[in-house]
C-alpha cells in the first residue's frame, strides 16, 4: 500500500503543478513579451498573453503595426515573439488550428490550401518575425526582464524559392540567411545569429 500510495504520489505530483501554473500579472507579460520587438516598435505593439483563469487574451491593444505574444506559462524556459500585425490573421488561424488539436502538419496543409483558395490571406509583401529564447534560471519573474537570451528572425515571403531569392536551402556558417519552406505559402528566410 505505501508503495502504490508513493507511486502515485510521484506520478501525480508534477501533473497536479504543472495544471497549477499561473500565468503573471499581465505587466509582467507585457514587459517581457516587447523584449522580441525592435525598441522603436515596443511601446506602441498590441499584446496577447495569458488572463488569469489561463485563456489567451489580448494584454494591451496596440497603436503601430507590431503584435506581441507573451510567454506560455505551461512551458518550461521562457520564449516570446513579436510580428508585424500584417501577419496576425496567418498567425491567429495556426491558433486556432492549433486548439482544435491539430498537428503542426495537418496546420500546415490546411492553411496552405486556404491561401491558395485565397480564403486566407498573407502579407503581399515580406514580414518579420522576432523570436526570442532563454532559459527560466536567467528569468526575472517579478520583473519580467531576461538575461542571456537569443533573438532569431524570421521573415515571410509566401511562395519564395531558392531560386527567386538566391537563398541556400540552409545556411552554410554561423547567422547565415537561408529560405525554409520554399514555394509554399510559408516561405521564409530563417537569419539565427550566431550565440
Amino acid at each position: 500500500m505505501k508503495k502504490t500510495l508513493f507511486y502515485l504520489t510521484a506520478v501525480l505530483a508534477p501533473l497536479y503543478t504543472q495544471a497549477q501554473v499561473k500565468p503573471l500579472p499581465a505587466s509582467v507579460q507585457i514587459t517581457t513579451a516587447i523584449l522580441a520587438a525592435p525598441t522603436d516598435k515596443r511601446d506602441g505593439a498590441k499584446v496577447y498573453g495569458y488572463a488569469p483563469d489561463g485563456s489567451f487574451t489580448v494584454l494591451r491593444n496596440g497603436t503601430n503595426d507590431f503584435v506581441c505574444i507573451a510567454d506560455d506559462p505551461k512551458k518550461e524556459d521562457i520564449g516570446v515573439s513579436c510580428y508585424h500585425s500584417d501577419l496576425d490573421v496567418f498567425m491567429e488561424r495556426g491558433r486556432v488550428l492549433a486548439k482544435e488539436g491539430k498537428s503542426q502538419k495537418e496546420i500546415f496543409d490546411i492553411r496552405e490550401k486556404e491561401v491558395k483558395a485565397g480564403t486566407l490571406k498573407m502579407p503581399e509583401q515580406p514580414s518579420t518575425l522576432f523570436v526570442l529564447s532563454g532559459k527560466k534560471d536567467n528569468y526575472d519573474s517579478a520583473s519580467g526582464a531576461l538575461k542571456k537570451s537569443y533573438l532569431r528572425y524570421v521573415i515571410y515571403i509566401p511562395f519564395a524559392t531558392s531560386e527567386s531569392t538566391g537563398l541556400p536551402l540552409k545556411p552554410d556558417a554561423d547567422g547565415m540567411p537561408w529560405i525554409m519552406d520554399p514555394g509554399t505559402h510559408r516561405a521564409h528566410i530563417m537569419i539565427n545569429p550566431a550565440p
